[in-house]
């Protein structure tokens, strides 16, 4: 039966040959013949003794031995002429290792419509296994890798874990700092330059209104002002007094004192000056006068020192101060002058940042140049510039905290009595609800100072000043004062905020950290994420897909049957299970006339 079989898969082979390859007839052949031979050793296996079935197990096994280290060594097993299925008395086993190479071994490009093509099935997602032991996570594959579990795996997971934990708390710390937004400033004193840019100086008498320039109308309009009792020509308070609306500007003008009766004498670097270098500017002390305020054509000094800058003899005129009759919220004690030194972009604000200079005395005001730049949101809260032309306040040409500030008081007094005062902006707009905010520009230029004085004039100089006036001693020394205003030196002060910890600083710190306690890296992160989208995207094409079962591939002309198919279409399943694994049951009976062997044909 045995020579038969043999024969009849010879002549199945030889009737394959004209449309499959030589060595993959020859292994059909070898397959159908062990097929027979299985079936003639159902119908006659109470005649075979068990010395027989031993030696037949044993040839079977050293025969799947060879064909496995043959696999190993990458041979073919179909295409070998000398190992040829048909060369044994039982060849069946020779199909199961060349079916697990159809599946598992990678094809080329060109071979995809072949019959290996078909054969192969969808790759697999990588298990943790195998993720773990490919990974550049340090620690990874040793604590999650192929192998056994013991407690060496154990205690490389509590290592990997604890490194994860204390990177994490680290990683934690060091985003709550860079959140913080810490910052510091540095000083950077400038080199001395040929020429410094001048400051405007601000200056006003504290005495608001000459007494003696104010009329009638003009007690009666300013009575909460000065405290004066209105009166009539007699001199009689009269209740029933009526005065046309009044002009505060005009008022002003004429009853505030005059730089050019005030003046005495003026010097800058060594030049004549006069009332003429002074602009009239109105703040809470009434008429003042800015000295070099024209941003355009400001004044430079070449050198620093005393007597380089600008020098002023001013008589405060006390004959003309009001006498106080009752208190007032604008009433003043004082005697003297209020200095402001600021930028020309900066309006004056002389009532909060001015300084008194006394009569008497010699006042020596060292000034030095420092510019200041602050940090924006989220380091800190000061302005940034907008790239608009127009204006960012109306009313002022450029933005600062002074014009800030009085642009709050004008809208809160136009909020509540709907007007305004004098020296407030004249520009539209209706007043604002809520608390005023006027945080600092980012760029900001001041002006720091050292005051320092001396008591005039002495014995000698007063009786020529007397003379020179025509006043006496006396009134010269309450009321005649010298300001002096220089540079110390041309240079200046550079004061920035700069972040302490930016972002640069912060993704070192935390790859630092990331190498130190787990070895990991950004692509480290990116293995990861790519491995978790492997697994997820398998899963939901899975949900998503209807599972397929391979039932037959036409590819290139050839018919294939899939390996399942095969194993469910064996009919030696008990002496396949008697032999460890059903090698010779994986194709089914072959019947040359015509059975499922045809399957196999063009």
């Amino acid at each position: 039966m045995l020579s038969r079989a043999a024969g009849a898969a010879r002549r199945g082979g030889a009737a394959l040959a004209p449309s499959l390859p030589r060595s993959l007839a020859r292994s059909l052949a070898g397959t159908h013949a062990g097929a027979d031979s299985c079936a003639g050793a159902d119908k006659g296996s109470h005649k075979e003794t068990i010395e027989e079935r031993d030696k037949r197990r044993q040839r079977h096994q050293r025969q799947r031995q060879r064909q496995r280290q043959r696999q190993r060594q990458g041979c073919g097993v179909a295409g070998s002429g000398s190992d040829s299925p048909t060369s044994g008395p039982h060849p069946v086993p020779v199909l199961f290792p060349f079916a697990l190479s159809l599946e598992e071994q990678p094809l080329p490009p060109q071979d995809r419509g072949s019959l290996l093509g078909a054969a192969r099935g969808a790759a697999a997602p990588r298990d943790l296994a195998t993720f773990a032991s490919t990974s550049t996570l340090h620690g990874l594959g040793r604590a999650c890798g192929p192998g056994p579990h013991g407690l060496r795996r154990t205690l490389w997971a509590l290592a990997l874990l604890t490194s994860l934990a204390a990177f994490l708390y680290q990683a934690a710390g060091l985003a709550r700092g860079y959140l913080t937004r810490p910052h510091l400033v540095v000083m950077d004193p400038a080199a001395p330059a040929p020429v410094a840019g001048f400051p405007a100086v601000t200056l006003c008498n504290i005495n608001r209104f000459r007494h003696s320039a104010l009329s009638d109308a003009d007690i009666f309009h300013l009575a909460n002002l000065t405290g004066l009792p209105p009166k009539d020509r007699d001199g009689h308070r009269a209740a029933g007094l009526r005065y046309p609306e009044p002009d505060m500007v005009d008022i002003l003008n004429r009853t505030g004192h005059q730089l050019a009766d005030m003046l005495k004498s003026c010097n800058f670097s060594g030049h004549h000056c006069s009332a003429s270098n002074f602009s009239v500017v109105y703040t809470r002390y009434g008429k003042c006068y800015t000295f070099n305020a024209d941003p355009q054509s400001s004044l430079a000094s070449r050198v620093g020192g005393m007597g380089s800058g600008l020098e002023i003899m001013l008589d405060i005129q006390q004959e003309e101060y009001l006498p106080i009759w009752r208190e007032t919220n604008e009433t003043s004690f004082e005697a003297g002058i209020r200095v402001q030194i600021h930028s020309q972009e900066e309006p004056p604000y002389i009532h909060q940042l001015g300084f008194g200079v006394s009569p008497g005395f010699q006042t020596f005001v060292s000034c030095q140049e420092q510019r200041l730049t602050y940090l924006p949101q989220p380091w800190g809260n000061c302005r940034a510039e907008s790239g608009l032309r127009e204006p960012e306040l109306q009313g002022y040409s450029a933005y600062s905290v002074s014009a800030c500030r009085l642009r709050c008081e004008k809208e809160a007094v136009l909020q509540r009595c709907h007007c305004r005062m004098v020296h407030m902006p004249d520009s539209l707009g209706g007043g604002s609800e809520g608390p005023c905010f006027c945080p600092t520009p980012c760029n900001l230029t001041r002006y720091g100072k050292e005051i320092s004085m001396v008591r005039i004039p002495n014995r000698g100089s007063a009786r020529y000043l007397a003379r020179k006036y025509k006043r006496n001693e006396t009134y010269i020394r309450e009321n005649f004062l010298v300001l002096d205003v220089f540079f110390e030196a041309l240079t200046s002060e550079a004061m920035e905020q700069r972040a302490a910890y930016g972002l640069s600083a912060l993704l070192g710190d935390l790859g630092g950290q990331m190498g130190l306690f787990i070895g990991a890296s950004v692509l480290t992160l990116l293995e990861i994420l790519d491995y978790i989208y492997e697994v997820s995207w398998d899963r939901l094409r899975r949900v998503w897909r209807r599972p397929k079962t391979p039932l037959r591939t036409a590819t290139g002309g050839i018919s294939t049957l899939g390996l399942q198919e095969l194993k469910e279409q064996s009919t030696c399943p008990s002496q396949g299970r008697a032999e460890g694994g059903g090698t010779s049951g994986l194709l089914p009976n072959h019947h040359p006339p015509g059975g499922l062997f045809e399957d196999f044909a063009c």
